[in-house]
């Protein structure tokens, strides 16, 4: 994979930045830069038991990231564990064994470029896993269809299709156009539905995230009514549930965790759209799923 990065233009940001000499929008140097590896019991079941692979940095760096403490356009040599394709090869290849066989590339556009050569690294360790790219949905169409052939299952993030929202929370007021055009092509390249083998463990297709967000039950919505007007509803969706406020500051009303009642009118709108596989969350998921990336071996595990 050919990409250029002397005017990098992975993501739909396209900054053209030479990410050899600096970094751009994303905040990520040429060089690999990864914050852990660890198997993930994750949020949907036919993925859960993974190894995920944490990349450092992001093109959205949204204001209530729960990853944002490798997410940010700086983020400090101490969380930083991987820089090299091989290095993160052997990482994997020691955990794969005791994994369910899918490999999780987590928020790793910007790194794109090097995907084939892990994958290589992997092939020739006499792994080969079945690759889950885990997306913010904030993709470049060019730099998916490089992908086409390697990744098995598109897990991508459908988060606005409200552009003021998109720009307050995410500075990418483009978002919902830009997702839509995303989620059409991985649909394209894998298929609307996830399919699962014997012992119910995913191995192609696609599933779609979405977070609802404390006082914005109408952008859920319209993210709902998107998906089933433009994907499938035999696509399943993994409505969360887990939202809570990552660090101290927030604006309200990202300030404090979901209610019952947000959830439960979401939920409400995607049974009576028709959506016929899919997975909800408990109430009490927000305080499941604190990551600590200090804790590079699984940062996902209750101490």
């Amino acid at each position: 994979m050919q990409l250029g990065l002397n005017a990098c233009h992975l993501c739909p940001r396209r900054c053209g930045t030479d990410r050899t000499a600096t970094t751009g929008h994303c905040g990520a140097p040429a060089r690999l830069q990864v914050a852990a590896v660890c198997i993930h019991r994750g949020e949907e079941p036919p993925l859960a038991g993974l190894v995920n692979v944490f990349f450092a940095h992001c093109n959205l760096h949204c204001i209530y990231c729960q990853n944002h403490a490798i997410s940010g356009r700086t983020v400090a040599p101490s969380y930083i564990h991987y820089n090299t394709p091989d290095s993160l090869a052997d990482a994997i290849a020691t955990l794969l064994p005791q994994s369910n066989g899918l490999l999780g590339l987590v928020t790793a556009s910007h790194y794109a470029h090097l995907i084939p050569s892990l994958l290589d690294a992997l092939h020739a360790r006499g792994q080969h896993p079945t690759v889950v790219y885990n997306s913010s949905g904030y993709e470049s169409i060019v730099t998916l269809q490089r992908l086409e052939g390697l990744v098995d299952i598109y897990l991508p993030d459908l988060k606005y299709m409200d552009p003021t929202l998109a720009e307050r929370y995410s500075h990418a007021a483009d978002y919902p156009a830009v997702a839509a055009a995303a989620l059409k092509e991985m649909q394209r390249q894998v298929g609307a539905s996830l399919k699962t083998d014997a012992s119910g463990v995913a191995f192609r297709g696609m599933a779609v995230r979405h977070l609802v967000l404390p006082g914005h039950v109408e952008n859920s919505l319209q993210c709902l009514e998107w998906l089933a007007d433009n994907l499938s509803l035999s696509t399943p969706i993994s409505l969360m549930a887990q939202y809570y406020p990552p660090r101290p500051g927030l604006p309200a009303p990202l300030d404090r965790t979901l209610t019952g009642e947000e959830y439960r009118q979401v939920v409400d709108r995607y049974q009576a759209l028709g959506f016929t596989h899919g997975w909800l969350q408990e109430m009490d998921a927000e305080s499941h799923y604190r990551p600590d990336f200090t804790r590079n071996d699984n940062p996902f595990e209750p101490q």
